[in-house]
């Protein structure tokens, strides 16, 4: 693979909906990631040597500043959100609308029934609705929107 072609995949990675893209084959591997900000390297093989190291420790994928994390300091007087947690059935990417002018498909105070739809998590770019297990009221929404969520993370608190 050469310089060109990973130039290219970096430019069709950054204007696309992907946020994660893993390469690989007997010779490079390539990842890039929208979630956080990496700096990505390929390891040239004996057999190609159009790809120079100077210009392959420059290939680096540039993400958008990401603004720092607000802590959030719990006063005595608010009280702790109670109710069972809704856990992620999969890896993806949390969507809490079905599009972004739309409304949030639940927040906190309203009241579910089982079955409903309490967001949308993107795998493969299949989208897969996570309902609720049973009748209750949010308490609380333990991710954001377009937030990676893996396997068993908390989604949201019912009671």
């Amino acid at each position: 693979m050469n310089i060109n072609e990973i130039k290219d995949l970096m430019a069709q990675f950054d204007q696309s909906s992907l946020r994660e893209f893993s390469y690989k084959n007997q010779s490079d591997e390539l990842t890039f990631s929208k979630n956080e900000r990496t700096v990505e390297s390929i390891a040239p093989s004996a057999e190609d040597s159009t790809v120079n190291t100077n210009l392959v420790s420059q290939v680096e994928v540039t993400q958008p500043t990401v603004p720092p994390i607000v802590e959030e300091i719990i006063s005595p007087e608010i009280p702790i959100a109670e109710g069972d947690v809704v856990e992620s059935p999969l890896v993806g990417v949390a969507y809490l609308a079905s599009g972004p002018d739309k409304p949030s498909f639940v927040s906190v105070g309203d009241q579910v029934k089982k079955g409903q739809t309490l967001m949308i998590i993107e795998a493969m770019k299949v989208m897969n609705e996570v309902p609720s297990p049973k009748d209750g009221i949010v308490t609380e929404i333990l991710v954001q929107n377009e937030e990676m969520v893996e396997f068993g993370k908390g989604l949201v608190r019912i009671k």
